[in-house]
């Protein structure tokens, strides 16, 4: 199974800076929010994560490549521990496919067909971090309960906010203390939130089924000129069942904009190291 992050996008929120970094590659504590995001798709049974890359930030795939002489040098000089982490980032499998043009998060997952084959796949959006590794394990062993369908993370955001998100309709089918599920019904991109089915917005972690990534070769554009993954999502029910995994805001970390790029930092780090230090 592969795991895919899309991560073509301009970074427009963080302008300046996008200019000459990516947005991945900004620091969150002590390691670039790319490289949580790879580790979380390789913890949670993926053999291979694909970076759907811009040709334009290199620096990624700088960042994930051998570099030996870097290494034997630190270790001539006694700092095996960094040597060791430069070794560390090299050794992951990660391969990269690109998007030639930013035509939304459908067109990004479906630049990576060849990669995924016909098998299922994970999709992990770069802008939310889940350092505890467990949301993708938790959706899975749920689409092995309900025979492989596709599962999507969703969380509760206030209604005044479903107007930034994908929407999920439908009905609880479990409840438990790793979250509940829902059985999808439907799927709206930024709904109006008189319009909107439920308050659950997709959270960005998806568990999909090789169907998903052939509907999205049909998809039109649609909310804002760009083919949306949800509208691929949407289709897909008329075919196959789908559900989802409500999870906690504790359990995820948003990097999109400053502000919660900011608080993420400052959370983790509080968690790493203690509020006190």
């Amino acid at each position: 199974m592969k795991a895919l992050i899309p991560a073509a996008g301009l970074g427009t929120r963080f302008l300046p800076i996008t200019k000459s970094i990516p947005k991945e590659m900004l620091l969150v504590v002590d390691k670039p929010a790319i490289q949580y995001v790879v580790e979380e798709g390789l913890a949670s049974g993926a053999d291979e994560v694909v970076i759907v890359n811009s040709r334009q930030k290199q620096a990624i795939e700088d960042y994930f490549s051998p570099a030996p002489e870097l290494a034997a040098e630190l270790r001539e000089r006694g700092k095996d521990a960094y040597a060791a982490l430069v070794e560390q980032v090299a050794s992951y499998p990660v391969s990269y496919v690109y998007q030639e043009e930013a035509l939304g998060l459908g067109h990004a997952v479906r630049c990576a067909a060849e990669a995924c084959g016909d098998e299922p796949f994970y999709v992990l959006l770069g802008d939310v971090l889940v350092p505890g590794n467990a949301m993708l394990p938790a959706m899975k062993r749920v689409s092995d309960e309900h025979g492989g369908a596709s599962v999507i993370a969703v969380m509760p955001v206030p209604s005044d906010q479903v107007s930034r998100f994908g929407v999920i309709a439908g009905a609880r089918v479990q409840e438990g203390s790793g979250g509940d599920v829902w059985k999808v019904d439907g799927l709206v991109e930024k709904p109006a939130a008189e319009a909107a089915p439920s308050n659950l917005a997709v959270f960005g972690r998806y568990l999909l089924s090789p169907r998903v990534m052939e509907l999205l070769a049909e998809v039109r554009p649609g909310v804002g000129g760009e083919i949306q993954l949800t509208d691929a999502l949407d289709a897909v029910l008329a075919e196959e069942e789908m559900y989802a995994l409500v999870v906690s805001p504790d359990d995820g970390y948003d990097t999109g904009t400053v502000e919660s790029w900011l608080d993420t930092n400052n959370r983790l780090y509080a968690q790493r190291f203690g509020e006190g230090r």
